[in-house]
């Protein structure tokens, strides 16, 4: 069970849409939960110059089998031309809460 779950994460520039990223993603099934890391600094190379930008980092609790579904969503629904797009695997946790996992994130 341990490697089907996956943990995958998205930054955007404004909490609000943070907000939206991980409630939509949720209701959608695509994944069981998300958490909103408090804002972070980014500094990055973006068209030739060095950016900085303030962040929200949402990570999304999820199966092997939902990703592409859940990566197509937050492709579509994100405001970034280049969205940061990372999947975590999960190699070991609680049966209790990798199974729950797998439940919520299956679509209904």
């Amino acid at each position: 069970m341990a490697s089907e779950t996956v943990v995958a994460q998205t930054t955007i520039d404004d909490e609000a849409r943070a907000t939206a990223l991980a409630r939509g993603a949720v209701e959608n099934r695509l994944a069981a939960g998300a958490h909103i890391d408090p804002p972070l600094t980014a500094v990055y190379w973006w068209k030739g110059e060095i950016e900085t930008a303030r962040e929200w980092r949402i990570s999304y609790k999820t199966t092997a089998d939902r990703l592409p579904e859940l990566e197509a969503w937050v492709a579509q629904e994100h405001t970034y031309e280049v969205p940061e797009w990372v999947v975590l695997p999960i190699i070991g946790g609680s049966p209790a809460y990798l199974s729950w996992v797998a439940e919520q994130s299956t679509a209904r």
